[in-house]
C-alpha cells in the first residue's frame, strides 16, 4: 500500500467510523499496522489534520480537511457555472443528478445532488463506476468515433453488474449509436438493478462532462423522455452560457 493510500484509508476510517478512536482502534478500521498508523498520525497531528479528543487519547479530524476542501470546491473549473443548473433539474425532476467526467476506463462522480424523495438513488461525489453500465459512461463513449468506438469495445471487457447489463459489443455499440441520434443516453437497471438513469453529454472548457438524472424504476420507467427533454434543455442552457 503506497503512502497516499494509508493516508487517505485514515480519513475513509473516520467517514465510516463516524466516531472518535483511538490509534489502536483507527490502524484496525483502516487495515494498517499500529506502528504504520502511528507515524501517519504523528504527522497528520504535527500539520493540525487530526487532534486529541480526550484523556483517552481517542483521534479526531479537525476542520481543516473541510475548510481546505471548501476553498478548493469553489474554484472548480467545471462546477462552478454548473450548480444553479443542477440544482434546478433535480428541483423539476425530483430525483438526483450527477454530473461525471471520464476518467480512462471509468466514470468518476463530480458531484451528487441527491433527490427529496425518502426512496432515491444515492451516491457521493468520487464514486468510480464502469463506462458500459452507466448512462454517463454511454454518454462518454457516443463522443468516440464509430470505428474507433468499436476497435475500444471490442477491446474492453463488459462485465455484468447487474442482470440487466449489456454484455456484448455488437449489441452496445448498436444501442449507442442509436441514442447518439437521439441525443440522450439511457440505462434501465443495468448499474444497479432496479435504478434507471438518463444522460446527455455536455460541452464546457473544451472537454465533455456528461450530466444524469437518477432515480428507482418505479418513478423514472414511465417519465423517461421528460427527464430527457429537461437534461437536453439544461445542457443547451450550460452549452450557451446562459445562467
Amino acid at each position: 500500500m503506497k503512502p497516499t493510500d494509508r493516508a487517505l484509508g485514515i480519513f475513509e476510517a473516520f467517514e465510516t467510523a463516524g466516531r472518535p478512536m483511538t490509534l489502536s482502534e483507527l490502524a484496525d478500521a483502516a487495515g494498517l499496522p499500529v506502528s504504520t498508523s502511528h507515524g501517519i498520525v504523528r504527522v497528520l497531528m504535527e500539520r493540525g489534520y487530526l487532534y486529541l479528543t480526550s484523556r483517552r487519547k481517542d483521534l479526531y479530524p479537525t476542520r481543516r480537511l473541510y475548510d481546505m476542501a471548501e476553498k478548493i470546491i469553489a474554484r472548480d473549473p467545471y462546477l462552478e457555472r454548473f450548480e444553479p443548473f443542477l440544482e434546478r433539474l433535480r428541483d423539476a425532476t425530483q430525483e438526483t443528478v450527477i454530473v461525471g467526467k471520464r476518467q480512462h476506463d471509468q466514470i468518476v462522480y463530480l458531484r451528487v445532488l441527491e433527490g427529496p424523495q425518502t426512496i432515491r438513488y444515492s451516491s457521493a461525489a468520487g464514486a468510480l463506476k464502469p463506462l458500459h453500465s452507466t448512462s454517463i459512461g454511454k454518454a462518454m463513449l457516443s463522443r468516440v468515433a464509430p470505428e474507433e468506438l468499436r476497435r475500444q469495445l471490442v477491446q474492453a471487457p463488459l462485465p455484468a453488474v447487474t442482470d440487466h447489463t449489456v454484455t456484448s459489443h455488437e449489441a452496445l455499440f448498436a444501442e449507442i449509436a442509436l441514442a447518439r441520434e437521439r441525443g440522450y443516453f439511457v440505462t434501465r437497471g443495468e448499474s444497479v438493478s432496479d435504478v434507471y438513469a438518463v444522460a446527455v453529454p455536455v460541452n464546457v472548457n473544451r472537454d465533455v462532462l456528461g450530466i444524469a438524472v437518477a432515480g428507482p424504476r418505479h418513478r423514472m420507467e414511465g417519465e423517461i423522455e421528460r427527464v430527457a427533454a429537461r437534461l437536453l434543455d439544461v445542457r443547451r442552457e450550460i452549452e450557451q452560457g446562459n445562467p
